[in-house]
């Protein structure tokens, strides 16, 4: 390409917006943004609030189309169809597909699409988002389990695909004592914190909070100072608060609710074992948050958290549904150093940086 590329990317959120998909969308365009052969790139979110926060030099971040789908479509097809010239079109969820699809086509753009987990894993059900898949370009997946479950079901793209697990900036954690505040704030003097840290959501339960508080009353029978907190928010939280009191361990269970993103390593700080025996995550960003905070991580070995502590080097995985393996590993990882652990640069954002652009330019 002799000129720097003119890039549009349709997206679900990125600034403004929170969780892990939104985070991943902002490392992407940053990076994005940060190589010499991209000219300008245009992103159109479906969903964001104020404040976005700073921005990248080359971004134009496109609020035009927020207000529902139909405007958001209008407004993707007037940029797409009609606006500045184009190269390369970036579908950031898969649902946007055939938009994204039919701005490529017309315009003559390559045509990428990112993946990043279950949505991914099986048929849409969406006939025209299924055989959308058909005009990929380059396709961009998080882990190794959610391509290989995508590409079980749908056509191979017809350049490549590649991997691009999340990145994370080691220099806003690293290991630290427990902030004192926060530590008064939940009462956890003298007590052994252990944490899940996502959203609750009803349609998506199997993160491992059910698992964990299942286990919670074995956990404090062997040891009474053990509390679990359950970082985060969704539709989905009174249930498991009433989980909890069913099995009476509502005491020993703390929601946390959002926590404030400026707060975020120090939340996971708290915690002696992070632990995350999650069955449906397409990767698992915040073990790699709770890694570079040097809390002893354990993920499931069955799902993207098994990818998240690089196959078990960076940390301990295990069965989700093996209720003596989870409480073996727990109480493993209580006993270990608190520690960042050797090769989570490995996710680094330099890395990150290096891999998409030998995806996108070679």
């Amino acid at each position: 390409m002799s000129k720097p590329a003119h890039v549009l990317m349709l997206l679900s959120d990125a600034y403004g917006g929170f969780g892990g998909i939104s985070q991943y969308n902002r490392d992407f365009l940053e990076a994005l943004c940060s190589l010499p052969e991209i000219g300008a790139v245009d992103a159109m979110p479906r969903l964001a609030e104020a404040p976005l926060g700073p921005l990248p030099a080359k971004l134009t971040f496109d609020l035009t189309g927020l207000g529902g789908i139909a405007r958001f479509v209008g407004a993707a097809l007037r940029r797409g169809l009609f606006g500045a010239r184009i190269d390369v079109v970036i579908c950031g969820h898969i649902n946007l597909l055939p938009l994204c699809a039919l701005i490529a086509r017309v315009r003559g753009a390559k045509l990428v699409l990112l993946i990043f987990g279950v949505e991914a894993w099986r048929p849409t059900g969406r006939s025209l988002v299924d055989y959308a898949t058909r005009r990929i370009d380059t396709l961009i997946s998080i882990s190794r389990i959610t391509l290989q479950r995508y590409l079980a079901w749908a056509p191979a793209p017809r350049l490549a695909s590649h991997l691009l697990p999340n990145a994370v900036r080691l220099e806003d954690y690293g290991a630290g004592p427990k902030a004192p505040d926060l530590v008064t704030r939940y009462g956890l003097q003298d007590r052994k914190v252990l944490m899940t840290f996502g959203r609750m959501a009803g349609e998506e339960r199997a993160k491992g909070f059910d698992e964990m508080i299942e286990l919670l009353p074995r956990l404090r029978q062997r040891d009474p100072a053990i509390v679990y907190i359950a970082a985060g928010k969704g539709d989905d939280m009174n249930r498991l608060k009433a989980k909890a009191a069913a099995l009476g361990v509502a005491d020993h269970v703390i929601f946390t609710g959002m926590v404030p993103e400026e707060r975020k390593a120090d939340y996971f700080r708290l915690a002696d074992v992070y632990a995350m025996p999650s069955r449906g995550e397409g990767f698992g960003f915040v073990i790699i948050e709770a890694l570079a905070c040097g809390i002893p991580a354990i993920a499931s070995r069955y799902d993207g958290g098994f990818e998240a502590i690089r196959d078990g080097a960076l940390g301990i995985a295990v069965d989700p549904s093996n209720a003596d393996e989870l409480e073996q590993a727990l109480f493993a990882a209580m006993a270990a150093p608190r520690q960042v652990p050797d090769g989570l640069a490995y996710f680094g954002f330099p890395n990150f940086v290096i891999r998409l652009r030998r995806m996108l330019f070679g």
